[in-house]
């Protein structure tokens, strides 16, 4: 779950910027003995290579904590395994996101237009017009369809998401959710970045990249290097400065531990509104980071809440 968005109630210094980066790297691969230690992988993952997603299928909605194994495998020393649960891991986020609360203003979302030629095709809401077409032995008319439509948006987003040597596989697959409920919010005008000791742009504001290629190329970053956050955070400013949309947000998936010494908090300042998403129990330097720069956080303890952590700081926002 979430912490409060709001960091009026942290305190203290600033995010020190020597502060060592924790956790294991995300380049360490976890073999078939490690992930075994789960009660459910056998039933999962039989034998070499094999991801039976029936029973992963099963095992999750038993038990959403299965996603945490899944999650693991994206890190399997199995070459076929970790692709497999790539695949499967980008399918499940791009569907939480899509599910999530699309209810704040400013926020682009799907309205139903009747006997409009382009958009997609609504089969539910079509269904009444097809009918009346065949009991009217008359070939079905564009007036008889209902496609769904993008309504303009008014919020850019920009995703800069840390890759360092802290970042595991939980970090990447929130990442992932958030990347992906971006591009169903924003599908227009959304960039995704990654950074450790260089930025990298993953999608421009401005991009045809599919949500799923999006996701699947998260999830297959490795944890490595320095973490430069200024760099990353000015890179994103730039991806937002020729956005159309009158709103522009920042959101920051990092422990906000940067290692070298940079302008952090007068970067994070200069942004029009900055989100910052941290992991839970590693969020103190984030909830720091926040508090100065006046940025809204939260701590994410499973990363298939990070659309709705994101949607819940979002709204607290549009109706202040």
């Amino acid at each position: 779950m979430t912490s409060p968005p709001s960091a009026s109630a942290v305190g203290g210094r600033p995010p020190r910027p020597n502060s060592p980066k924790s956790g294991r790297p995300d380049g360490k691969t976890v073999g078939r003995h490690e992930l075994s230690r789960h009660a459910r992988f056998a039933e999962i993952s039989p034998e070499v290579g094999v991801l039976d997603e029936q029973a992963m299928s099963q095992a999750l909605a038993e038990d959403p904590a299965v996603f945490e194994l899944l999650v693991a495998m994206t890190n399997a020393t199995d070459e076929r395994l970790r692709a497999a649960a790539i695949r499967l891991s980008s399918t499940i986020v791009l569907e939480r996101a899509r599910t999530g609360r699309v209810s704040m203003r400013g926020i682009s979302r799907l309205r139903p237009v009747r006997g409009a030629a382009d958009g997609d095709l609504d089969i539910d809401a079509s269904i009444e017009g097809i009918s009346a077409a065949r009991s009217q032995a008359r070939p079905v008319a564009l007036d008889d369809l209902t496609t769904a439509h993008w309504a303009r948006a008014h919020t850019a987003f920009a995703v800069v998401v840390d890759r360092s040597g802290s970042m595991n596989g939980a970090r990447l697959a929130a990442a992932a959710t958030v990347a992906a409920a971006c591009a169903w919010r924003a599908p227009r005008e959304h960039a995704v970045l990654s950074f450790a000791a260089s930025v990298d742009l993953i999608r421009p504001l401005a991009s045809d990249i599919a949500p799923a290629v999006v996701a699947e190329r998260l999830l297959r970053l490795r944890g490595h290097g320095v973490t430069r956050l200024s760099d990353a955070l000015k890179a994103a400013g730039e991806q937002l400065a020729p956005a159309r949309a009158r709103r522009r947000v920042v959101i920051l998936l990092s422990d906000c531990r940067a290692t070298d010494d940079d302008d952090t908090l007068k970067t994070a300042r200069a942004l029009p509104e900055l989100i910052i998403l941290a992991p839970a129990g590693d969020h103190e330097q984030a909830a720091q980071l926040a508090d100065l720069a006046g940025a809204r956080w939260a701590a994410l303890a499973n990363p298939l809440d990070a659309a709705a952590a994101l949607d819940h700081l979002l709204e607290t926002r549009a109706t202040a």
